[in-house]
């Protein structure tokens, strides 16, 4: 008994990676999707005698475990949008306003998908854009579940109404509502003319030796026409490289110009770790994903979450070589 049990474990393992990227577009937390990835093994392992393969595939089985945890989950916990989906945009100089008990979108590590997981090359990584997931905040949980088992995970409806405990006809109508409106909050589809990840690293490389620089005009130099910056968990966002450029320099006048940046990578997105120099070493102060298109960089979400910074196994500080400082 205990070596089929290990034999069925093996047989779930595969899908882990993909079932995180699924909680994680549903909940907007990868946290929570790390947590119901591990409820959704837990119950399968439970209902593994259940299991029958001639009624449905081993990934169709899961993917109704872990929507039925998502389901249930998001019951209890709101949307999780970021500032430019909830508020009308800021004056760039003006106070910063924190967003008193908001729970807020959080970046996705592209390492938790990348720990050579044979099932990796499944994952549609435009999928997990911040925008787009974003823009999934404003829909309904079942319409988030329609919208991603069809349009991104490319589940026929009636394995989508199985995963979803539902009809062909409730499936489709949750489809086209989510449709529209992810239309109407104006998430742009990926551009064909979407640089290659190296070449978005590349445009983010730039923009880190700028920003090392404290060379504002270098900065707007990399910037889109349209670009936005927000900055959860404040209220503050802008669009354009004025603005942007005005924000920046009061950002290197308020918090200095020595900084320490560390590369990260989430989403599918470039960006970075930035510690400021704070006596002999340096402080985390931010962790920045970009969005990076043909044109330059037209999006630039930084977050300041000590949840977020440990999803990322990031240092609390370095040393003045730009090492861990063990002491922090």
């Amino acid at each position: 008994m205990a070596t089929k049990g290990e034999g069925f474990a093996r047989l779930l393992e595969p899908f882990r990676s993909e079932l995180l990227a699924y909680c994680y577009r549903m909940l907007g937390s990868s946290h929570d999707a790390e947590d119901l990835v591990q409820e959704t093994y837990l119950r399968a392992w439970r209902a593994r005698e259940q299991y029958d393969e001639t009624r449905s595939s081993l990934r169709t089985w899961l993917y109704r475990i872990a929507s039925n945890a998502c389901l249930t989950a998001l019951e209890v916990r709101g949307r999780r949008p970021l500032p430019s989906g909830l508020v009308a945009a800021s004056d760039p100089l003006g106070p910063l306003v924190p967003g008193e008990n908001a729970a807020w979108l959080q970046p996705l590590p592209d390492s938790l998908l990348d720990a050579g997981d044979p099932a990796r090359t499944v994952i549609d990584r435009s999928s997990l854009r911040l925008a787009f997931v974003a823009a999934l905040q404003h829909l309904s949980a079942r319409q988030r579940g329609a919208l991603i088992l069809r349009d991104v995970l490319s589940f026929s409806a009636s394995e989508a109404a199985e995963i979803l405990g539902t009809t062909v006809v409730s499936v489709n109508s949750s489809l086209q509502r989510a449709r529209t409106r992810v239309k109407e909050v104006g998430v742009r589809q990926e551009r064909l003319s979407e640089p290659s990840a190296p070449e978005q690293r590349a445009w983010v490389d730039r923009y880190m030796k700028a920003f090392e620089n404290a060379d504002v005009e270098g900065l707007k130099r990399l910037l889109t026409k349209d670009v936005l910056m927000e900055m959860p968990p404040m209220l503050n966002w802008f669009v354009g490289p004025g603005n942007y450029g005005l924000f920046m320099e009061w950002v290197f006048e308020k918090a200095g110009t020595d900084w320490n940046l560390k590369a990260v990578a989430a989403n599918g997105q470039p960006g970075f770790a930035a510690y400021r120099r704070v006596g002999d070493g340096y402080e985390l102060h931010t962790l920045q994903i970009f969005t990076v298109t043909a044109e330059g960089i037209s999006r630039n979400s930084v977050f300041q979450d000590s949840e977020v910074f440990a999803s990322f196994g990031l240092a609390a500080g370095l040393d003045a070589l730009g090492l861990v400082n063990v002491a922090s």
